[in-house]
């Protein structure tokens, strides 16, 4: 009776074993799945980015954003001067009302 005991406990740890293990084969597949859907929209997005960027010289495209950058600064730089001359003006009229 005890053999039949242990071989059922034994049978027992194996049945938990083998079903731990198909979840873990089923939680590996769904993963995988996940994967390959993500890498196929992913190919998809760098495709489209290719053809959006396709016959456009990546060197002339930077050189044009520095130049944006460097207008931006330029706009900025000269904003801060109308400010600077805007409040020098009103200091002025402020004397002159008083």
């Amino acid at each position: 009776m005890s053999e039949t005991l242990v071989m059922q406990t034994d049978l027992d740890r194996l049945s938990e074993r083998v079903e731990k293990a198909a979840a873990l084969v089923q939680q590996l597949r769904d993963d995988r799945a996940r994967f390959e859907r993500e890498r196929d929209e992913l190919t998809a997005r760098v495709q489209e980015m290719e053809q959006k960027l396709q016959g456009q010289d990546v060197s002339a495209l930077m050189q044009e954003v520095a130049t944006l950058r460097r207008e931006q600064r330029e706009w900025q730089d000269e904003r801060r001067d109308v400010a600077s001359r805007i409040e020098t003006l009103i200091k002025k009229l402020e004397r002159l009302e008083h």
